[in-house]
Order: structure tokens, then C-alpha cells, then sequence
């Protein structure tokens, strides 16, 4: 059992942090379009990643953030090693059954996206982490807005172009232009949807101050 409601809440945060990761991972080979430009769908699930840092930061602080970061980064290098003996081992060949080109249409592309998620993750989250605190003792308990978002603001600038730039402007999938162009896509893609979801940060600290100090 865990030893504290805190202990129970970092559990429950560092769950919807680490799926939202792994799963961004693996859906990150799909590119759609946003507008004339194209985007990774593995942007999608980051926006709650970012919710859940800041609540991470909020309650267990910089030490708190950088544990999970470099066991998330550990989890999502095992989610690489896995697919990666996943597109060796041949498919049971069969009507209706995944065939190996298939399953390397799928996944073959998630192993770049892991490669450069994993360096993006982690320097992004290093540089959230430090402007979030640095907010935070500029403006106490008040504006969590501010130190939520210009944390978001700066490190997702970073992310965005070396996930992409790994991924998909190294290997040649994409020229100078597009990469541009998309980075700034996913940039502002991520960037409104963490303003949108602002008031979950409220909300959030709402349940978990209540929960912890429930009687």
C-alpha cells in the first residue's frame, strides 16, 4: 500500500504521463494535414503530458519530474528495443492475418520517431522543469498559469524541431521547407491546445489539494 495520499497521487500522475508518452511514440509515424502543412499525430497526447508535468512540478518538484522523465525515457527505450524484435521475428503467414510489410508500414517508422522523441523528450523536459521553477520563485503560489505556459512556450519550441528534425529531416523524409513548416505546425498545434487546457491545471490542483486534505 502506498504511505501517503501524496504518494497515491504521484502514482496516478506519473501513470497518465507515461501512457500519453509511449503512446505518442507509437502513433508518431502517422503524419497528417493542418492546413497545407503536415503534422506527426503523435503531437496529440503531448498537450497531457505537459498537464501532468506541471502538476508533477507543482507537488513534487524538480527532482520529482526528472525521475519520471529518465523512467519514462527508459520505458519508451524498451518500447524501441520491443518493436524492434517485433519487425525481426517473421509473421505467421494466413488470409486476413498482419503481414510483416505491414507491420513495418506501422511500426518501421515509430523507431526513428522513438529515437528522436527520446532526445527531444528529454532536453525539452530539462528545460520545462528549469523555467517552470524559476516562475515559480518569481511568483510564489500565485499566476500557475504563467509558469505553466512559458514553460510549455519555450521547451516544446525545442522539442518540435528535434523530434522532427531526427526522425524525418535527417533520414531525408522531408526537405528543408517541410520541416520547417511542420515543426512550427506541431509547435503551435501543441502550444494551443496546453492554453486550452489551462483551466485543467485549476482544476487539477482543486482535486489534489482536496484529496490530500480530505480527513
Amino acid at each position: 500500500m502506498f504511505q501517503s495520499k501524496k504518494d497515491t497521487v504521484y502514482v496516478v500522475l506519473a501513470g497518465i504521463f507515461i501512457t500519453n508518452a509511449v503512446v505518442a511514440e507509437l502513433i508518431g509515424g502517422k503524419l497528417i494535414h493542418i492546413g497545407s502543412a503536415v503534422m506527426s499525430l503523435g503531437i496529440l497526447p503531448w498537450p497531457i503530458v505537459f498537464l501532468t508535468t506541471d502538476l508533477i512540478n507543482e507537488y513534487f518538484g524538480q527532482k520529482g519530474v526528472r525521475k519520471l522523465s529518465l523512467i519514462t525515457a527508459g520505458l519508451i527505450a524498451y518500447t524501441f528495443v520491443l518493436l524492434y524484435l517485433g519487425l525481426k521475428i517473421p509473421a505467421v503467414k494466413g488470409d486476413g492475418l498482419v503481414t510483416d510489410e505491414q507491420f513495418t508500414a506501422v511500426f518501421g517508422q515509430s523507431m526513428l520517431i522513438i529515437v528522436g522523441s527520446i532526445t527531444a523528450f528529454l532536453v525539452s523536459q530539462l528545460i520545462d522543469v528549469t523555467i517552470f521553477h524559476f516562475f515559480k520563485n518569481k511568483t510564489g503560489h500565485k499566476m500557475i498559469w504563467l509558469r505553466s505556459t512559458g514553460s510549455t512556450v519555450i521547451s516544446q519550441l525545442f522539442d518540435s524541431f528535434i523530434v522532427l528534425g531526427i526522425a524525418f529531416w535527417l533520414p531525408g523524409k522531408m526537405d528543408n521547407q517541410t520541416f520547417i513548416l511542420s515543426a512550427f505546425t506541431g509547435y503551435s498545434v501543441k502550444l494551443g491546445i496546453a492554453i486550452l487546457l489551462t483551466p485543467l491545471i485549476y482544476v487539477g490542483h482543486s482535486l489534489i489539494e482536496k484529496y490530500i486534505h480530505a480527513k
